[in-house]
């Protein structure tokens, strides 16, 4: 280095400058290095997943719903199989079982539902007359503003035919009338495919759970030639089945447990089809948050058209409400350990992801379907991240 430049001087910095570099600390910088390729295959990969998962879906959809049945049902078939019941036997005997007390309870309600299912429109008209004002000389807001735009577009349709009249002939479009054969062969379209989804749903449970361990194995044996690798399937394998089985366990056990305490408190509080009620509740508790919502509201509106009373009406929703909100929040915690349970976010958003993208079905499939990605995701490295922020 030369000699001058050793010399020379330096020129003083601002006052405010010396100030703020004495006062401040310097700011970190985390550098995070990005590969905008990586992150172009995994963006267009998801992409292309969520358009298969949607094409697929009459697919996937029967194909997840068995696989959530035979890991229900897998323990009471190796219980039977402990008791020197052929497993494909205590199979077959387990699902006539469930189908033969499913179509007895629908046929002991169904004309519990049929008079509920009528009773609902009268509840809603109802109900919006409950809501209007009490002096008919006066309307509502809505009411109103309804009127008034029904007038301006009265206005604008006589100033076009008025302006129209010398130069084209008005066509009106007048909607085709209903049907009765197209619509039986649409609801017959409908149920054959409901009882051909049915169908394809037991078989392949059945399938599934006599198979036993089979694929398990098979999985095993895709996992790579080193010891190492096999052993980490192997206990992704045994927490996937475990925690699976406990949500399921625990989950038919408290819908069980909502629909027997929400049928004895609404019928003790004189409410109509209570049994049917009881049924719906058990169902639905299966949905989180939505299932909850939509019981409350529904029976709310059912007693406000049996009893004529809004007081009724929401004492008998609210009683509905809190059965769900106990159980959910109290008893099924304390069933399901820690280490099975998901981020209340991201089952949120699971819920309506997978709703979005299946429907009825995702609501019901969504939180087993996290619980599979997240066991995934605890036993690989690079996707450790999504399994800490899925979990609680």
């Amino acid at each position: 280095m030369r000699e001058d430049d050793d010399n020379s001087p330096t020129l003083p910095l601002p006052h405010a400058v010396q100030e703020r570099s004495a006062s401040e600390p310097t700011p970190l910088l985390m550098h995070v290095p990005v590969n905008i390729r990586s992150m172009s295959l995994v963006l267009l990969a998801s992409l292309a997943s969520i358009f298969v998962l949607s094409w697929a879906k009459a697919v996937f959809i029967p194909l997840m719903t068995s696989l959530m049945l035979s890991y229900a049902l897998s323990p009471a078939v190796n219980w039977l199989e402990h008791r020197r019941i052929p497993r494909w036997l205590g199979a077959a005997l387990i699902l006539l079982t469930i189908c033969s007390a499913v179509g007895v309870a629908a046929y002991l309600l169904s004309n519990q539902a049929t008079r509920l299912v009528v009773a609902l429109p009268a509840a809603v008209q109802k109900f919006k007359m409950e809501i209007k004002p009490s002096n008919g000389n006066h309307d509502t807001a809505l009411e109103t503003v309804q009127k008034a735009a029904t007038q301006i577009e009265k206005a604008a349709g006589n100033r076009r035919e008025v302006r129209n009249s010398h130069e084209a002939m008005r066509v009106v479009v007048e909607p085709s009338s209903f049907n009765v054969k197209d619509y039986l062969w649409s609801s017959t379209i409908g149920l054959l495919t409901l009882l051909g989804q049915t169908a394809a749903v037991l078989f392949l449970t059945y399938f599934l759970i006599i198979s036993g361990d089979s694929f398990r194995r098979k999985l095993i044996k895709l996992a790579g030639p080193s010891l190492s690798s096999k052993k980490i399937t192997l206990q992704a394998l045994h927490e996937i089945t475990d925690q699976i089985q406990r949500y399921l366990q625990v989950q038919i056990f408290t819908s069980a447990l909502v629909a027997v305490l929400t049928g004895l408190a609404l019928m003790a509080l004189g409410l109509q089809n209570a049994a049917v009620w009881g049924i719906v509740a058990g169902v639905l508790n299966l949905v989180p948050y939505v299932g909850s919502l939509i019981t409350a509201s529904t029976s709310g509106l059912v007693a406000f058209l049996q009893f004529g009373s809004l007081d009724m009406a929401l004492v008998i929703g609210g009683v509905s409400l809190g059965i769900h909100t106990l159980v959910g929040n109290l008893l099924t915690p304390w069933l399901t350990s820690r280490s099975s349970q998901l981020s209340p976010v991201a089952v949120f958003v699971g819920l309506l992801a997978w709703g979005w993208l299946w429907g009825a079905w995702g609501l019901l499939l969504g939180v087993p379907i996290l619980m599979i990605v997240k066991a995934v995701c605890d036993r690989l490295d690079g996707l450790k991240p999504i399994g800490e922020f899925l979990g609680s």
